[in-house]
Formats: C-alpha cells, structure tokens, sequence
C-alpha cells in the first residue's frame, strides 16, 4: 500500500461535534508489529466438542438451605445468585459441571426454594421446580443441618417414592459438634445420608464421590462440531418479554414469566437447533436505571446480565413496541457495542401496535433517528408471544453472526484504505502530520482492524468513524460494529 502523508486542523471538531472515543480505539503502542501478527496465528480456535446424554443433578429444598452455595462451589465458579434473602433463586439454573477431582461430567440444575405458605411467584416457583424432578437421574434433597421445618416434612413426603435416586445432603453442618444435632432427619428413612458444609467445603470430597457412584456414565458421548454454537443474550428493561422470547425459541418453558417486573434474576440458558446450526440463548434479568435498583438482589442480577454480554455473539436488545427506545436501551446497546458483539433491536409485543403493516418502518426509522449511533443494527418486528417475527429474528441473527467470523485479507484491505485516504484524506495541519504505514484485521468475532501509524494521536475521531463506516460498506459488515484501534509503528509494511 503507498504510503499516505496525512494531517488534521485543530478546528476539524467544530462542525457536529467532538466524537467520543470508545474503549476500542487506543492510542498507545502496546506489541510489536510482529507481536501483533503472530497474535492471529495464535488465535486459531480449538477443536470443538459438545457432551450429550449427561446425568442430571437436581439440588431441591426450602429456600435459603444453601442450595446456590453448593451449586457454585461444585462448578467452582459464582454462577447462581446467593443471598440471606429467602427466594432468591426463581427459574431452575442449568449448567455442564465437571465434578471437582474427577473427570465425570453432568448437568447440575440448581431449583427455586419450596414453600407451603406461597404469594406472589412462589406457585410458579414450586411448580417448576416439581416439574424438573421427572427427569433428574440424581436430586440432593438438601435441608439445614440445625433446624427441620414444615416444608422439609412435606417435602420429604413428595420425595419418598423417588428416594431410590435421591440423595439426603444436610448442610450448614460447619463442625462435627453439628452433625449430632443432625440426626433428627434420619426418621425420613433415606438410605444416603451426607453431612457437609457448602459454604466451608466440608465433606465436599465426600459428596462428589456420592454423587459419582450413583450415576450411570455409560451413555455419555461427545460428538465433534463443525462450527461452534451461537450464543446469544437476550437484554432489555423488565417486562419487554425476554423471558416469553426464550421459552418460543426452547419450546418449553425454561424461564418463569409473569407480569410481575424483575422475575427472572439469574441467567437462564437453553440449547436449540435453528435450520442445522446449534443455538445457545441466555435469558437475563431486566436492566432498570441504576438509582432504582435498590437492594442487593437486583444488583447481583444486574451484573450478571451484563455478564452475559461478553459470554454471547449476538445480543437481542427487547424493546417494548409502545414504549419505543429508552435511555436505558441506548446504555445497554453501548455496553454491547464497547464489548464488540453483534445487536439486533427487536421491537417485541407487536401485535398490540394499531396499523401494523404501515407502522413498522415508521418505527424502524424513529428508532433509527433518536439513536443514530446504531443507525447500522438491523430492526425487527416481534411478537414473542405468538411467535410472530421469529423466523425473521433468527436469520437475522445468523446473518449477523456470519458477518462477526468474516475474514478480510489484509491486501484487499490495505488496497481499500489506500483509496479511501486518497479519495477521502483527512484534515491536514502542518504540526499534525501523521504517515498510515498499514492495516490489518487482527480479530474476528468481535470485527477489530489495527491501524499502523506513525502519529496515532494525530488522527481524528471523525476519521476513525470515517474509516469504521467504510470498511462495514466496503467488506459487507454493514450490519454490526467495528472496532478499530491506532498503533504506532515506524516501519513500512513492505518491511515488516
């Protein structure tokens, strides 16, 4: 590529406005040159499998008797929601476990607490949590070791006819003084009884090695992937339909949904297949304005749906189709976009809008104006309840997905920069110089460009989105967002 001398006027910011840097542009020299391509050889993905037919493990009991506690410690991550708040944990949490200390893997499934005395979600909690139990190969029924309630006699009663897959796990059992005041569960008759503390990993050794001897791994097999999966997030404020969107794409209901604001609190994840390409999607708790969220529990559930962003390809952004775009949509698709993913805005309860047929680009491009940042992410009209929109959804979130993996060659990149900065150049002032040595694209999913100049910090923010608009026009990467940092280098790229 020739090299380009370039400059920018100190009035370039005047006219519309100072652009803000994004987290994706920086302007320090970190690597080398060489450093930064041998960064992509490295970055090649490994080989993909998934685990089919694996065990179940259902952890079941009263709320607050540690279930979560256990639940992350065995999956040695904070995956579930703990709190002394009873209830914390609503929709049941699936995830692939591999039991600490061993090689055998199972789906652990932590479960919303049972209750007799039951208001608002506590039915729907119970009945989800009953529901699961059919296809458990393995439920710990855990209670606490120092006190036995009315709910762990009813429950206890409910699980009887299962107790030949269940295991009795009395937790909370902190020190060998405590086990004594635990034998009083022993009048239920369960065969396999374990007292152990989550919370202090007692006897945990002892539990997985239960839980192991119980469970037939025979069928378990892995089977080699092609592609991976597409994962994908679905975010928005509170009652936009997240949680109905996930049980149409499931066909089942995974995630409890009610009108109630705030019901789902952990991240729910399911697997499906869409037209040969396999699906994972995360149900997130409903993002609110921060000086709303005011307790622990909303906090918690918050961080975690942010967390689900830098875990998913694609982020579906639920916006309710009467209300239209809010402030918090806007920060929730700039946090997507800082993170590199893919957004689709899906304009959900759709059907409730008077003149559908004529109504959609209306909203499509007053979506588009008040947001003009996200003026490339694509737009659909949903409606999650019916099922309404989600073919078009789908293949736009495969379509986006395919843009996130393209690979640009670098020479048909360099060749088209080399053309924008002659047909475009930027502004030139005479302390301002600036030499564009060469381009490269140094990752996929997210799309980021590495820019090689002598000067990064003469280059205008303006230029930068110049350059991002034009390389999503010119590699057909229109539809989601490019990250583009400056590095300085001296030498030429024929050198390199």
């Amino acid at each position: 590529m020739k090299e380009i001398e370039t400059g920018k006027s100190h009035s370039a910011h005047s006219s519309g406005g100072r652009v803000r840097k994004t987290a994706a542009i920086q302007k320090k020299p970190e690597k080398s040159d060489n450093d930064t391509i041998q960064d992509i050889a490295e970055g090649l993905p490994e080989k993909l499998v998934r685990y089919e037919n694996l065990p179940q493990v259902v952890l079941v009991g009263r709320p607050n008797v540690g279930k979560s506690t256990l639940f992350n410690r065995l999956l040695h991550k904070r995956r579930a929601i703990t709190d002394p708040t009873p209830g914390v944990t609503r929709d049941p949490i699936e995830e692939e476990c591999v039991l600490p200390g061993t090689e055998h893997r199972v789906r652990l499934v932590d479960t919303g607490g049972f209750k007799l005395e039951r208001e608002g979600l506590d039915d729907l909690v119970v009945a989800r949590t009953l529901s699961i139990l059919s296809r458990a190969d393995l439920i710990l029924f855990m209670v606490d070791a120092v006190s036995i309630t009315p709910e762990d006699e009813e429950f206890a009663e409910l699980l009887r006819p299962m107790s030949d897959r269940l295991l009795l796990v009395i937790n909370k059992a902190d020190s060998p003084e405590r086990d004594y005041q635990a034998w009083a569960h022993m009048k239920w008759g369960f065969p396999a009884t374990l007292f152990i503390s989550a919370e202090h990993n007692r006897n945990i050794e002892d539990l997985v090695e239960a839980i192991a001897s119980r469970l037939d791994f025979s069928a378990v097999k892995t089977v080699d992937l092609e592609r991976a999966d597409i994962r994908i997030a679905i975010m928005g404020k509170p009652n936009t339909g997240k949680s109905t969107l996930l049980n149409v794409l499931l066909g089942e209901s995974r995630s409890i949904v009610s009108d109630i604001p705030g019901t789902t609190r952990d991240i729910v994840e399911g697997r499906f297949t869409w037209k040969g390409r396999g699906i994972v999607v995360l149900d997130t708790a409903g993002i609110r304005r921060k000086k709303k969220v005011n307790d622990n529990i909303e906090y918690y559930s918050v961080t975690r749906s942010l967390s689900a962003v830098t875990q998913a390809d694609v982020v579906i952004l639920m916006i309710d189709a009467q209300e239209g775009l809010t402030d918090q949509d806007k920060k929730i698709a700039a946090f997507a976009v800082d993170e590199g993913r893919g957004v689709i805005f899906a304009l959900n309860k759709w059907d409730l809008m008077p003149d559908i047929k004529n109504s959609f680009e209306a909203a499509r491009d007053k979506l588009r104006y008040f947001f003009g940042q996200m003026a490339w992410a694509p737009v659909v009209a949903l409606s999650a309840k019916d099922g309404q929109g989600i073919d078009k959804l789908m293949n736009t979130v495969i379509s986006t997905y395919s843009k996130l993996c393209r690979k640009v060659e670098t020479s048909r990149l360099n060749k088209a920069v080399a053309q924008w900065m002659e047909t475009t150049p930027p502004p030139v002032a005479p302390r301002t110089k600036f030499k564009l040595r060469y381009a490269l694209q140094t990752s996929m999913n997210p799309q980021k460009f590495t820019f090689f100049v002598t000067k990064p910090e003469a280059v205008a923010d303006s230029y930068v989105s110049f350059l991002k608009n034009r390389i999503r026009e010119e590699f057909d990467l229109g539809t989601i967002p490019v990250m583009l940092e400056l590095k300085a280098s001296r030498k030429d790229w024929r050198e390199r």
